[in-house]
């Protein structure tokens, strides 16, 4: 395994895309995602309440890209610079070249290919930047809509787990789609 590092940060781009670094700058906009109910329904981690924690949240991400834990952009359309998602590379193995990833956006940016045009990136970077050779992404059974744009982009229902994880006084399933680099 080659050695990778996150830094310096790599901004990724599409026609329409461009994936930057998360700031502080976007408290308001991660407040927005990580902050509301409707957003987070699928996603089993607490609600953030206020811009404190919105602010902590950003710093954890940057200092998991320091220490190449993980990476995420901030998704935004060209030429605005507002964020509308989160995307990245989470857990990753690096002894395995295996990584999850992850990704969500604001209700604005549902249902026009955004999350499909994102993740294409995403892929791209896993297998041809870090040298990955095989992605997952762990989604909520219910998540149907996250299922039909994994498959968009070639991954392949791996598993469905019942009862894996433990969240707020109740156990979830959890569904894994894999894509590898072939």
């Amino acid at each position: 395994m080659k050695t990778f590092s996150f830094l310096p940060f790599t901004i990724l781009e599409s026609e329409r895309l461009l994936l930057r670094q998360i700031t502080p700058e976007d408290v308001q906009e991660v407040l927005e995602l990580r902050g509301n109910p409707e957003n987070m329904k699928y996603i089993p981690r607490p609600l953030l309440k206020n811009k404190e924690e919105a602010l902590d949240y950003i710093k954890m991400i940057q200092e998991k890209i320091e220490s190449n834990e993980a990476i995420n952009w901030a998704v935004t359309l060209k030429p605005d610079n507002k964020l509308l998602g989160v995307i990245g590379h989470y857990r990753i193995k690096w002894e395995h070249y295996r990584s999850e990833i992850g990704y969500m956006l604001l209700p604005e940016a549902h249902g026009k290919g955004i999350a499909t045009e994102a993740i294409n990136l995403l892929v791209d970077y896993g297998f041809n930047k870090m040298n990955m050779h095989s992605l997952e992404a762990v989604i909520d059974p219910e998540n149907v809509a996250s299922a039909k744009v994994l498959e968009k982009n070639g991954f392949v229902k791996e598993a469905h787990f019942l009862e894996n994880e433990f969240f707020e006084g109740k156990f979830l399933d959890s569904v894994v789609y894999s894509k590898l680099n072939k």
